[in-house]
């Protein structure tokens, strides 16, 4: 995923949010008054077109990260640690905090906390959790939340120029053609977009399962499956008017092909 990176503070708590289908949303906290926790969860509410925030997910599939002062050394010291569910993306973790090779600890778990057998009973209502979309939002901060805890941050109604685009490019087999494609794709996508996305090729001679998910008969096809609603163009990706078009974008800035 690229996306335009704010610079970190020295001092900061983190706070991630994964689904159990893998995605990840997460928050960097200066301040570090704030739990973030319903932020994050009606933030996904909305990107994922959910039909209610989904705390249950807290805090089977949270993780923490405190940079503090330390007193007596002056220096600053890293805990970081994460329940089961997320320990495994640790990578991933270290890669949004940019905490190197930074290795996290597993916070004791109670199976009181959230039954497995509970949470699974919610999978038919909130699908959308468990595919993974190749999200990898960072929320926002930009103030404390008030005492109540009521959301006060909330992800924009998609589409927005600060939500991620998700986008798969359909191809048969790898050829020059499906590279030339590409290069044109992400110096369009660089030059234009301003928000973070990811671009998944998808080759449906190995994946026919995913050209019959989203319903694709022809190649090169692209297809935005994030901000809904799902769009297409199928042949000509050297349009650079239709793309723009595609993306909800065109509108937004004077081009040149």
């Amino acid at each position: 995923m690229n996306s335009k990176k704010t610079p970190f503070p020295k001092l900061f708590k983190g706070i991630a949010l994964f689904t159990p289908g893998g995605d990840l949303i997460y928050c960097i906290d200066p301040s570090k008054k704030g739990r973030w926790h319903s932020h994050l969860c009606s933030a996904l509410q909305e990107i994922l077109d959910l039909p209610e925030p989904p705390h249950f997910l807290v805090p089977l599939y949270t993780a923490t990260i405190d940079h503090w002062l330390d007193p007596r050394t002056e220096k600053v010291r890293t805990f970081a640690e994460a329940y089961p569910a997320a320990i495994r993306y640790q990578a991933l973790l270290n890669a949004v905090f940019n905490t190197g090779n930074l290795a996290w600890q597993t916070t004791p778990w109670n199976d009181d906390l959230c039954d497995s057998i509970v949470l699974s009973t919610y999978r038919s209502s909130f699908e959308q959790l468990w595919v993974n979309h190749d999200l990898i939002v960072r929320l926002e901060v930009s103030e404390e939340p008030p005492i109540d805890s009521q959301p006060l941050l909330t992800a924009p109604k998609m589409p927005s120029q600060n939500q991620p685009y998700i986008l798969r490019l359909f191809v048969a087999g790898h050829t020059p053609n499906t590279e030339n494609i590409l290069q044109s794709l992400h110096e369009l996508l660089e030059k234009y977009l301003g928000s973070p996305y990811t671009l998944r090729v998808v080759d449906v001679l190995t994946h026919p399962e995913q050209a019959e998910i989203y319903q694709v008969s022809a190649t090169p096809t692209l297809v935005r499956i994030l901000p809904k609603p799902t769009k297409r163009i199928v042949g000509d990706m050297d349009n650079t008017e239709k793309i723009l078009h595609m993306l909800g974008i065109l509108n937004k800035f004077n081009y040149s092909n």
